[in-house]
């Protein structure tokens, strides 16, 4: 595979797919995107498997001029953290087309062969985001990931769907104007080197000065703070998650957030070293405001999808906080809370759209309760992926919570302080969703899943369980990404490993 553009045929096959989908019936759709979905997970796995060294360092890399009086290239390449971040979104996309197989049949809007089609052209778009090396490409693709959200949420899901895509764009787009700001900074930079360039490996290289980084590090960092979400630029979060389908906020908030703290690692962190730990102190007390708060909304929410977006504005605080205090434990940690909370929160998500659609509101107070007794496997699960939110030992976001946990500890004892509260806040909100809705003398007829929705939800219920228990599979593609991450900034501190000391919590066996 080495002499194919292995990272443009990943990006190819779902934007073909959506190309495709679009012209299809109904039902042809369907099954055409789910064997597009399918292809490029395939292709993903493949090429991690096969092309793939865990020596660290920008890999399968695909490098071509493309506007060359500026600098601009098509440039491709993956790390550790941008070959998690595929195989995330590879392995979300089919299970969301499954879990959505009736879910968009709307009349006016296309039906599912529109929204398959979208999601396709968002999973190409999200794709092109996480392997482009060059800050150009970076920027257009990232801007070109609201076209698809858009008419996913406007097009698709509850009534208010407009307003809240409406609220989405605009946010999105005025944290890319801001970005746009500091690309061009960074072109002004490098052309008065005498090389124009928007390569990474060209940007990295460059001496800019301390005043200069931090103003182009504002302007990317409100723009992935937006995109995380992160208090205070949070707010269209909520109504996104409310009114869309379950589906697309699996999507959303699963995948496309991620571009948003994959961001501040890699340009951050990867470009404007010296800024980022100038910022430090502001945004870690950012993050820790939006773990805290984020739980506590949560707890006060009547909407069941409206909440379980709320605990990611919590679960990104998370992810930040570990970020910004420049450890390897808070580093490796981030990385792998991003991917278990795309785990955690999709079958949250899926699961409490299915019981929405049985209910017929999304209104934690009218759905009654005693579901469990009617439904049993859908109230475990449930409670399941609810556990796993809050952090469960045995299950994988715990792993990464605890590794935050501890590199904030080390960081400032009140940053691991306030950090720990959101431990017994989340467990609040979750144990209560779960009284209010599953149990009680009160039996709902409610049906249990069926094999399909089983069937969406078994690989999360697994991943949760097998990297909980074994998480030292991710963290082996992970802790060469850190290392080289530190090494930019400046910081020389040990990987986690199971077993070690300080990096016990990688470990459930770790820590009692």
């Amino acid at each position: 595979m080495n002499d194919l553009p292995v990272l443009t045929i990943l990006i190819a096959l779902p934007l073909v797919g959506a190309l495709v989908t679009a012209f299809l019936p109904a039902a042809t759709a369907r099954l055409a995107g789910l064997g597009f979905a399918g292809a490029t997970l395939v292709w993903a796995v493949v090429a991690a498997l096969t092309s793939y060294s865990l020596d660290g360092g920008m890999q399968l890399t695909e490098t071509h001029t493309w506007i060359e009086a500026l600098g601009v290239h098509y440039a491709l390449g993956v790390d550790g953290l941008g070959l998690l971040m595929v195989l995330l979104t590879t392995v979300l996309v089919p299970i969301v087309l499954v879990a959505s197989w009736h879910e968009a049949d709307a009349p006016g809007n296309g039906g599912s062969r529109a929204f398959v089609a979208w999601v396709l052209a968002l999973e190409a778009m999200s794709l092109a985001v996480f392997t482009a090396t060059d800050v150009f490409l970076f920027y257009v693709v990232f801007e070109a990931t609201l076209i698809p959200a858009y008419f996913l949420i406007g097009g698709f899901g509850r009534e208010g769907r407009g307003r809240a895509a409406t609220k989405f764009l605009i946010y999105q787009l005025a944290g890319g104007l801001v970005m746009l700001a500091s690309v061009i900074g960074l072109y002004v930079v490098s052309a008065d080197s005498g090389r124009p360039s928007f390569l990474l490996t060209d940007l990295a290289a460059l001496d800019i000065d301390p005043v200069t980084q931090r103003w182009i590090f504002l302007g990317f960092f409100i723009a992935f703070a937006i995109k995380a979400p992160m208090f205070p630029v949070h707010t269209w979060l909520a109504d996104t998650t409310e009114r869309a389908t379950t589906g697309t906020s699996v999507l959303l908030v699963c995948v496309l957030d991620k571009i948003g703290t994959f961001g501040m690692l890699r340009f951050c962190l990867g470009l404007l070293p010296d800024a980022s730990q100038w910022a430090t102190p502001v945004v870690v007390v950012l993050a820790l405001i939006s773990i805290v708060y984020g739980a506590l909304v949560a707890i006060g929410q009547d909407d069941i999808l409206r909440l379980i977006g709320l605990t990611s504005l919590s679960h990104f605080g998370f992810i930040v906080l570990g970020i910004f205090v420049f450890s390897s434990q808070g580093g490796s940690g981030a990385i792998l809370y991003m991917v278990n909370h795309g785990i955690a929160t999709a079958a949250l998500f899926l699961v409490a759209g299915y019981l929405v659609q049985r209910r017929g509101t999304a209104s934690i107070r009218a759905m009654g309760g005693g579901i469990e007794k009617g439904a049993p496997v859908l109230a475990g699960i449930f409670l399941i992926s609810g556990l796993a939110a809050c952090g469960l030992p045995g299950l994988s976001p715990f792993v990464s919570e605890m590794l935050v946990i501890i590199a904030a500890f080390q960081h400032a004892w009140w940053a691991g302080a306030v950090a720990v509260t959101a431990i017994v806040l989340a467990a609040i909100y979750v144990l209560w969703l779960y009284q209010r809705t599953m149990t009680g003398p009160e039996q709902v007829e409610v049906k249990d899943l069926d094999r399909r929705e089983v069937g969406t939800l078994a690989p999360l219920m697994l991943a949760l369980v097998l990297f909980g228990f074994f998480p030292m599979p991710l963290l082996d593609v992970i802790n060469p990404n850190v290392e080289d991450t530190l090494t930019q900034v400046g910081v020389t501190d040990e990987p986690p490993t199971v077993g070690s000391a300080d990096g016990a919590a990688s470990s459930q066996g770790g820590h009692e």
